[in-house]
């Protein structure tokens, strides 16, 4: 009898301790269950930096001497151009891509001093010069002086991504482009009759000064035509890439086969990806003394500045002093932007990766 007690308080006992296991095995299920769900339901949300810039040229830009039409199709220009670079920025496109769409509206336009609308030089001819640089891998690409380019920005990425050389001029850029299947156009191309206007203007101005026995400039891109000028873009891509492009057709009135800022890295384009992107408009042989757009970068590496820091010690300080005009637009590694000039305007817009969008003309806005 006693055995038979003892043999029936084990049983009991066994079917208590497995009862108690199952329940702990449940729990744990569930528990496991419910860490599953959470997971898919409410993935952990990551947040993409990116933001682009851009401008159509810096210089005497005063309200007052704009109408009121001619100032919407500029911003109506500026905004076409950003956002389509912002599209491909957004959709996780390559920061170089956003660049070359940007700047391609730009110079499909007689507006800006670049592609279409490229100002004539002394001899009655259109002369154009581009650069683009990565900030990932440090590479460059440049044109000077082509004059049968559509988009000389599109040669610039080619020069850079297709060949040994950073930068190609004249007829030698034409035959490598050639090569490339660059589209190609009859110099009557860029003709615009108020460019051709400007050019006559500087010409005659330029015969009084010497009536006058007066030193005669020829770099001075603000003595005629001063609202116009060259175009640029900066991004910052989803990948952390930056990449920065300009693209001009020079100065009013320009000799013997002179070349500015713009297709020169360091002074007209910088890019590196652990500092910023830069693209340079205004009055050049200051930006390639002082190589602006490297400085910029510089400054942000050595010293530790911020974008908008760099940029206007070496716009507002450095290269006023020299004597030299114009701006710049920048966009740092975090998708910061900075527009500084010190003229009295500069066509600019920005855009971030919220959407907001932001038009300047003048220096008040």
């Amino acid at each position: 009898m006693k055995k038979f007690q003892i043999l029936t308080l084990l049983i009991g006992f066994l079917v208590l301790l497995s009862c108690k296991n199952t329940e702990n095995d449940n729990q744990k299920s569930e528990i496991s269950d419910n860490s599953i769900s959470k997971e898919v339901e409410s993935p952990a949300e990551t947040i993409e930096t990116f933001g682009i810039v851009i401008h159509g040229g810096a210089g005497t830009i005063r309200k007052k001497n704009m109408s009121d039409s001619l100032e919407a199709a500029y911003k109506s220009k500026l905004e076409e151009a950003i956002k389509a670079g912002h599209d491909i920025l957004k959709n996780g496109g390559d920061a170089m891509d956003a660049v070359t769409a940007s700047i391609n509206i730009m110079e499909d336009s007689p507006l800006f001093n670049a592609g279409k609308g490229a100002v004539f030089t002394h001899e009655g001819q259109n002369e154009l010069d581009a650069s683009v640089m990565d900030g990932k891998t440090l590479n460059a690409g440049a044109v000077a002086g082509v004059t049968q380019i559509k988009n000389p920005i599109n040669l610039a990425v080619e020069v850079m991504d297709n060949s040994d050389h950073v930068m190609l001029s004249g007829k030698g850029a034409q035959i490598f482009a050639e090569s490339r299947g660059i589209e190609l156009v009859e110099p009557d191309y860029f003709y615009t009759e108020r460019r051709y206007r400007s050019l006559q203007r500087a010409i005659k101005k330029e015969k009084v000064t010497l009536d006058h026995d007066e030193k005669v400039s020829f770099v001075d891109p603000f003595i005629q035509d001063s609202k116009f000028g060259t175009v640029g873009c900066v991004a910052l891509d989803k990948n952390g890439n930056l990449a920065a492009g300009t693209s001009t057709g020079g100065m009013t009135n320009k000799r013997w086969n002179r070349i500015g800022d713009s297709p020169i890295i360091g002074a007209g384009t910088y890019a590196n990806n652990t500092t910023c992107a830069v693209s340079s408009t205004g009055w050049g042989e200051y930006f390639i003394r002082g190589m602006v757009a490297h400085d910029i970068s510089a400054m942000m590496e050595y010293k530790g500045v911020s974008v908008e820091e760099a940029t206007e010690e070496v716009i507002q300080k450095k290269l006023t002093e020299l004597g030299g005009t114009g701006g710049v637009i920048a966009i740092d590694a975090k998708g910061n932007p900075s527009m500084e000039f010190n003229t009295k305007g500069m066509y600019r817009a920005h855009m971030d990766a919220d959407g907001n969008l932001y038009i300047g003309i003048y220096g008040d806005e």
